[in-house]
């Protein structure tokens, strides 16, 4: 009976240590900085710390101008990541910089490690999220407020106005990754199958592959 209890102690102290884990989306730091060494063929759950570091490499200059929007989705992310500043290496943050035109979208995509919050700096933005059980939380949000997308999420931000809009969007991840859902599917290499999409879609081979013409790599 003993034996037992121990055993089931054992389980909830490891449900327990899973669930307290879950809650970071990067593994925890185990010293006071590792500034990523980008260069090195060693590959880790994160990157393998440099040597010679200095305070340029906690430091970016990048989100500071708007970014170009003449694309066809009239967006541009620009990312200060772990890639872009490599002090953030075990750090566990990031920021992007979000520039919609007039009328631009920031496509229905999801973050698969981390949550991300976003603050308006100008503009306004017609956001939303979508929750598994297919449930739409939409909001219209202007300079100076805040909205957050839960981690892994389909969410999109469209800029409906006649004016320029910018965000800056924080996540709780070095590098949160980021799957574009039209790109993904359609964009993909090799190919995601015609058929496939076309049962999923419900839409004919040819469209398939119009639609498939229009994401083809560049």
């Amino acid at each position: 009976m003993a034996s037992a209890g121990f055993c089931r102690m054992l389980t909830i102290m490891a449900i327990i240590l899973v669930a307290g884990r879950s809650a970071s989306a990067d593994p925890d730091m185990l010293q006071d900085i590792c500034v990523a060494d980008l260069a090195s063929a060693v590959k880790v759950n994160g990157f393998v710390c440099k040597s010679n570091t200095s305070a340029d490499d906690f430091f970016s200059a990048l989100l500071a101008n708007p970014g170009a929007t003449n694309n066809t989705f009239g967006s541009l992310v620009t990312g200060a990541n772990v890639q872009r500043i490599p002090g953030l290496n075990t750090l566990g943050v990031s920021l992007s910089r979000i520039d919609y035109a007039p009328g631009g979208l920031n496509p229905p995509h999801t973050h698969p490690r981390a949550t991300e919050i976003v603050f308006v700096l100008y503009g306004e933005l017609e956001v939303g999220f979508i929750t598994t059980a297919n449930v739409l939380y939409p909001k219209i949000i202007k300079k100076g407020e805040i909205f957050v997308f839960p981690r892994g999420l389909v969410h999109f931000q469209k800029n409906n106005g006649t004016v320029p809009a910018a965000v800056i969007a924080a996540f709780n991840s070095q590098l949160p990754g980021t799957q574009t859902i039209s790109t993904t599917l359609f964009g993909a290499s090799p190919p995601v199958p015609d058929n496939v999409l076309s049962k999923a879609f419900q839409i004919s081979t040819f469209e398939v592959q119009k639609i498939k013409f229009r994401f083809a790599p560049k």
